[in-house]
């Protein structure tokens, strides 16, 4: 029974990793066709989409997949869950029109980021079908984001191709998230609660406020999280301009490759790290944790290294000649990746120990520092600053995640010298 269990996560962490990986792959895509049938400006506009959406969508999301999966003793049912995300997104959707309104962009700009908006809020309703899927130890996630990731990419691509125009573009993307959250991830909710009047919403605002209670916390680190990531791009927006941003963000999603591995080898790692922390076995724990981040390490390295050998050239053929100019800045985008990479790794060990609230000021504290950064080096470095804030926004996270890992290194020699002592 126990190897049974042992082969169903695996095969579900392994679906849950190949949805995820052809998902993250076709988003990458999507920037190719822009940047080869389009131009920079139209690479520009969609990141800036993403750039204000995602913040606002991971707020609002209130990580309500999360609480579904992890709501053993059914607490809450799906009606109340479906009920809360359908207003949460109303409300973003609110927010993202007014800022695509009130941002000072340029009308085709606005309406691109209002329909990016608006394709992020249909995967987000599919979102809390993926909890409800998930507690079935499915594969009909994995399923949905390949179906989805695959549909949106060859949309956008005869949009943008058969148009020159990237609204036909986020317009497909609209389309292909309905399509699929109609056609596959309702009809397989159907099937889970097996009666059509489950999947009803249920407005209950003492539960409704119960329950954003319960998940504010977890909203707004992912805000902070997703925040982090975009803050540079609504300054070289501001600074630049929006084809410069178009330049920045295809190079710069060359540095989510990486980041998929490493945080595979972090979820792979976590439960025994935790195993370790738990059972009191410092050595133990900080052995495998040097692992991960020598890992995580020689990942970056090596990122860096084919930059620098092979940068523009790999940069050309990706996307275009212009882009292989900013070979310089592909080099301190993977610096900024490595960093990143050993930040990620050390957050596993402070997730193991449950040093979970002092990573929310630990965001805060780099969402503070990036701005900064950014205004300080983009207006006399351009991209460059971009790059050269981002590797400085990720020195300090790595500094403050080492020290907390230490901190809880001493708390655990502690308690082997006084077994009497709890860890907290």
């Amino acid at each position: 029974m126990q190897y049974e269990k042992v082969l169903t996560l695996r095969h579900n962490l392994s679906w849950a990793f190949i949805g995820n990986a052809v998902y993250a792959a076709c988003q990458w895509g999507m920037l190719v066709v822009l940047a080869k049938f389009g131009n920079p400006k139209m690479v520009g506009q969609f990141a800036l989409g993403l750039a204000v959406a995602a913040p606002i969508i991971m707020l609002t999301n209130l990580q309500l997949r999360s609480v579904q999966a992890t709501d053993n003793r059914k607490q809450y049912s799906f009606s109340d869950y479906l009920g809360l995300r359908l207003i949460s997104i109303a409300l973003a959707l609110v927010i993202i029109t007014v800022v695509s309104l009130l941002g000072g962009y340029e009308s085709e700009t606005s309406l691109v980021i209002f329909l990016v908006g608006l394709a992020k809020a249909l995967e987000s309703i599919s979102d809390v079908f993926y909890g409800l899927q998930q507690n079935k130890g499915t594969n009909c996630i994995a399923v949905s984001l390949i179906i989805k990731g695959f549909l949106s990419l060859l949309l956008l691509s005869i949009g943008v191709y058969q148009s020159g125009n990237i609204l036909w573009g986020v317009t497909g993307l609209v389309f292909a998230g309905a399509v699929v959250l109609v056609g596959y991830d309702i009809h397989n909710g159907v099937l889970i609660l097996k009666h059509l009047s489950k999947l009803q919403p249920r407005w209950h605002q003492p539960i409704l406020l119960k329950l954003v209670w319960l998940c504010l916390p977890l909203g707004f680190v992912m805000m902070l999280v997703s925040l982090n990531h975009n803050i540079p791009r609504y300054f070289i927006e501001q600074y630049l301009g929006v084809e410069q941003l178009g330049i920045f963000a295809a190079i710069a999603y060359l540095m989510v490759i990486g980041g998929m591995l490493v945080n595979l080898l972090g979820e792979s790692a976590s439960p025994q790290l935790a195993k370790y922390y738990a059972a009191g076995d410092a050595i133990a724990f900080r052995t495998l944790l040097l692992k991960l981040v020598g890992m995580a390490a020689l990942l970056g390295v090596t990122g860096v290294l084919v930059a620098l050998v092979d940068g523009r050239q790999i940069l050309t053929v990706l996307y275009q000649p212009e882009y292989g100019e900013q070979a310089n800045l592909f080099v301190w985008l993977m610096v900024a990746a490595g960093i990143g990479y050993v930040s990620s790794s050390l957050g596993y060990g402070m997730a193991a120990a449950k040093y979970f609230c002092i990573q929310i000021l630990l965001f805060a504290v780099v969402t503070i520092i990036l701005p900064i950064a950014c205004i300080w080096l983009l207006p006399q470095m351009k991209l460059l600053g971009a790059a050269i804030a981002l590797i400085i926004a990720a020195t300090v996270q790595v500094v403050m995640s080492l020290g907390v890992i230490l901190h809880s290194l001493h708390k655990l020699a502690t308690k082997n010298l006084n077994p009497s002592t709890k860890l907290t």
